[in-house]
């Protein structure tokens, strides 16, 4: 008995000791955390996608918190919640945050099963990334989408789906968030996060292929062939450059005057989401006027009966 007591002793002792040991420790090695932290990651919509730039939506909220020290949140934005979560932060840190001009993700490869006939057929696995590993995928173009559907796997939102017919993604503009998300799955770089432009109106090249003309266009009908006529349509506004035999339109600069559309030999400029073009109608011939020089006839008297 005594044996017993004198154990339950040592182990409440022990016990005492080690609940004495936490509770200095947790004070000493305490880390204090603003509970503006928690407010502002409540009001995100935690989707964790990484669009933002930072591991997570903590992360985000924790770097909102620490740039607010600074007196701004500039840099900082949720693609997902957009402009009404960053004015709900904005609130919580007591800042303004300026508005910023929505994103949409754009496909930019016009190579189509039509446009870009498949040489081969890659039996491995079912993956952009592997096909990019192991050679150029299935087509002659090294710069166009594999079209495995990597990036519909990598969009969380259900805003992507492959075009059975095309062979190519498709972008739901009405779910696309701009997360980036399948931007980063696609190993050619070919889906993008542009403006969406006033009323989603936009231009772009639909084509990603830097080699020479002639090569790029034996590998696609569409492809862009570097031959710079847009560019010299659009002289005044600088907005497309041409860099690696690829033109690129610079969507701040552009000013949605669709004449590069128009002088693109190839169809590669695309226009998104504008009214269809009205059909030219030919102007009536103008009438052609008789020279002054020329004296017109008089005009014949009517014969008169003879009287009897």
């Amino acid at each position: 008995m005594e044996l017993i007591l004198i154990a339950v002793g040592v182990l409440g002792l022990i016990g005492l000791s080690s609940a004495l040991i936490l509770f200095f420790a947790s004070h000493k090695f305490a880390v204090y955390e603003d509970p503006r932290i928690a407010q502002v990651s409540a009001v995100l919509p935690q989707a964790n996608c990484g669009g933002c730039g930072y591991p997570g939506c903590s992360g985000f909220a924790s770097a909102c918190v620490k740039a607010s020290a600074d007196g701004n949140i500039e840099g900082k934005f949720c693609p997902v919640g957009g402009q009404p979560v960053m004015e709900q932060v904005a609130e919580i840190l007591g800042l303004a945050v300026e508005a910023q001009a929505p994103r949409v993700a754009v496909v930019r490869c016009n190579g189509s099963c039509e446009n870009r006939p498949r040489l081969v057929q890659f039996d491995g696995a079912r993956s952009c990334r592997v096909q990019q590993m192991t050679g150029m995928g299935e087509t002659g173009c090294a710069y166009g989408c594999l079209g495995c559907g990597d990036c519909v796997a990598a969009c969380q939102f259900g805003a992507i789906s492959m075009d059975a017919e095309t062979g190519l993604p498709v972008v739901d503009e009405e779910k696309c968030t701009a997360c980036g998300a399948c931007s980063k799955a696609c190993p050619r770089g070919i889906i993008e996060i542009r403006l969406k432009g006033p009323k989603g109106r936009r231009m772009v090249v639909l084509c990603n292929n830097k080699d020479k003309g002639a090569v790029a266009n034996k590998a696609c009908k569409a492809s862009c062939i570097g031959c710079g006529k847009c560019v010299k349509t659009c002289e005044k506004f600088l907005a497309i450059t041409l860099e690696n035999n690829l033109a690129y339109i610079d969507a701040e600069k552009c000013k949605l005057c669709r004449k590069c559309e128009e002088a693109c030999p190839k169809g590669a400029i695309h226009a998104f989401n504008f009214p269809p073009r009205k059909p030219k109608t030919e102007e009536p011939a103008a009438p052609v006027a008789a020279p002054a020089d020329v004296p017109t006839a008089a005009p014949a008297e009517a014969p008169t009966a003879e009287k009897a």
